[in-house]
């Protein structure tokens, strides 16, 4: 179901996570203009903010980067309730979990009520890994391969633009091509919504595997809230607890230096859960 969200609406709450700030393939720009027309009481950070495994490979901050954190800042200054859940990129500050920095709350987990009275587990997802777990050789060459797709993926996006087409992943295309790809996402799900029902729950809220998805799983309502690499997709919670998956690529107003030429067009929504 595709439904259109007016763009100042106040939201109850909103989920995001898989930024991966200081890597190359974060989508600032998006990210930036998502947070700067933000009007919601809650944001939730659900993991892998900062890439610091990127970091310690490489050094890259540029402005872009700076300016998404100075926006979450902000947010926070200016009433939102801003909490944390660090993920196992940025999983260095779970040391702090419990604490606070400039007003935002480090949590290692915790239990969100919806506005409908439901509740959710909230975690950033790597918990599961164990659960999923292929072997060492074959993720390490699932990360490289990642890396390559996403470098090759900036150039059919480029080629794209510059033909009058919309945003599109060959990353997260060629995913979901692969049987292997397909079972992890698969796995990785029923594992989410197991530990929801194990701690009898309405449903579970992460991130992690960055595939955007608002389904039923065994019973418990699953919700990944995606990322800011591949999909640049965000969950929402309205005042009434109705849940909802947006696609920020799908605002033509978002600027970046090639793709300068787009035209507005409405915020849409990639599912909704009632």
């Amino acid at each position: 179901m595709r439904a259109a969200i007016p763009k100042r609406a106040r939201l109850r709450t909103v989920f995001i996570s898989d930024l991966h700030l200081g890597f190359r393939g974060c989508q600032a720009d998006y990210l930036l203009d998502f947070l700067q027309q933000l009007d919601t009481a809650q944001l939730v950070l659900v993991g892998d903010i900062v890439d610091l495994w990127s970091l310690k490979r490489s050094v890259y901050w540029p402005p872009a980067h700076q300016d998404v954190v100075r926006a979450i800042l902000a947010l926070a200054r200016s009433g939102t309730q801003v909490v944390y859940v660090p993920g196992n990129h940025d999983e260095d500050l779970r040391e702090l979990c419990g604490g606070e920095i400039a007003g935002i709350e480090i949590r290692r987990d915790f239990i969100h009520e919806a506005a409908d009275g439901r509740r959710y587990l909230v975690l950033h997802g790597d918990d599961f890994d164990g659960a999923v777990k292929f072997p060492g050789l074959l993720k390490d060459f699932g990360e490289w391969l990642y890396d390559v797709l996403l470098w090759a993926g900036r150039g059919v996006q480029a080629v794209r633009r510059r033909c009058g087409f919309g945003h599109w992943s060959l990353a997260s295309w060629l995913k979901l091509q692969v049987p292997d790809a397909r079972r992890y996402i698969e796995r990785f799900e029923h594992a989410a919504a197991h530990a929801a029902l194990r701690h009898g729950l309405d449903g579970v809220v992460c991130g992690h595997i960055h595939r955007p998805e608002i389904r039923m799983v065994d019973g418990i309502r699953y919700c990944n809230d995606g990322d800011w690499v591949e999909h640049c997709s965000a969950l929402t919670e309205d005042r009434h607890g109705q849940l909802t998956l947006i696609r920020w690529t799908d605002r033509a107003a978002v600027r970046s230096a090639a793709a300068a030429e787009a035209a507005p067009a409405p915020v849409a929504a990639l599912d909704t859960a009632a």
